[in-house]
């Protein structure tokens, strides 16, 4: 169980963890039925102790996916979302013969936003028969995994985060057209948490385009130095789909990978995203 949490008992909820350091399976819950607030609140308190909780057989619409991702917090709406599709609060995950290989890399949602994602219920539509798994890292772990002065110079730095780098070519637009809407935010490098206090690192390979301060070549042999971090299975778990799965995840401590080797079979998704708040620095003050 992640450290910055304390452990507690569940009186709703069945929580059995998958790893010692990252994932949980919920179970004892149909989704499909309105929650109380002390169940709410258990699955909040479930998600800060292991970063992503999963559910199974959960056969819900997409209003009652909307519903009970609101019970976290105000919703966001994607740019890659059409502007005429019902229900705009849900992102449509496709990825079948012609996508192989854009799905697969280590990376936090919309880290280009001045306020990144809280976290992301994701609903499995249709799965292959084999593979399309998704694999969370647990970045409180990735950074205290690293030596303490390493971790002390990671403290002070910040980097620069990009919408263009992923969505330019996916939306078809040029880099200046997305940054007139979404610039380049800067974020730390190692976040403090705003409900446990725990600090993580938060650069990803998607989305971090340098780390201010450093030569272009002490940036990238720096980030590759961070980035391999999410990639030791000590701090993984891996979640394998089947049909009416649930993740949700807190994008504010771990990072995910959707693993690329099901092809010619489709993959399809749907995701509601929950609105978040300005990262800060170890000590900072939310809001200053």
């Amino acid at each position: 169980m992640n450290v910055a949490a304390s452990p507690r008992s569940f009186a709703r909820l069945k929580v059995m963890p998958m790893t010692p350091s990252i994932g949980a399976e919920i179970g004892g819950i149909d989704l499909s039925v309105e929650q109380d607030d002390e169940t709410i609140a258990e699955i909040r308190a479930a998600l800060l102790a292991h970063k992503v909780i999963f559910f199974r057989d959960q056969f819900i619409t997409a209003q009652q996916h909307i519903a009970f991702a609101r019970r976290f917090g105000t919703l966001e709406i994607h740019p890659a979302t059409p502007k005429d599709q019902p229900d705009p609060e849900v992102l449509h995950i496709a990825h079948g013969p012609n996508s192989k290989g854009q799905e697969n890399a280590w990376h936090s949602d919309v880290t280009w936003r001045a306020e990144p994602s809280l976290g992301s219920i994701l609903r499995a539509v249709e799965v292959p028969p084999v593979g399309g798994d998704t694999l969370f890292a647990d970045m409180g772990a990735a950074f205290r995994g690293l030596s303490p002065e390493m971790q002390e110079w990671c403290r002070g730095l910040t980097a620069v985060h990009d919408i263009a780098r992923v969505f330019a070519r996916r939306l078809g637009k040029r880099p200046e057209e997305l940054h007139d809407q979404y610039p380049p935010q800067r974020h730390p490098v190692v976040r403090t948490h705003p409900e446990t206090g725990e600090q993580a690192l938060y650069v990803n390979t998607a989305f971090t385009s340098h780390i201010e301060g450093l030569s272009e070549k002490e940036s990238d042999w720096l980030l590759a130095h961070l980035y391999a971090q999410a990639a030791i299975p000590e701090y993984q778990c891996r979640f394998r789909w089947e049909a009416g799965s649930i993740a949700f995840w807190d994008n504010r401590a771990g990072q995910h990978y959707a693993a690329s080797d099901y092809f010619p079979a489709v993959r399809r998704m749907e995701r509601v995203t929950i609105a978040g708040d300005r990262p800060f620095y170890k000590d900072e003050r939310q809001g200053s």
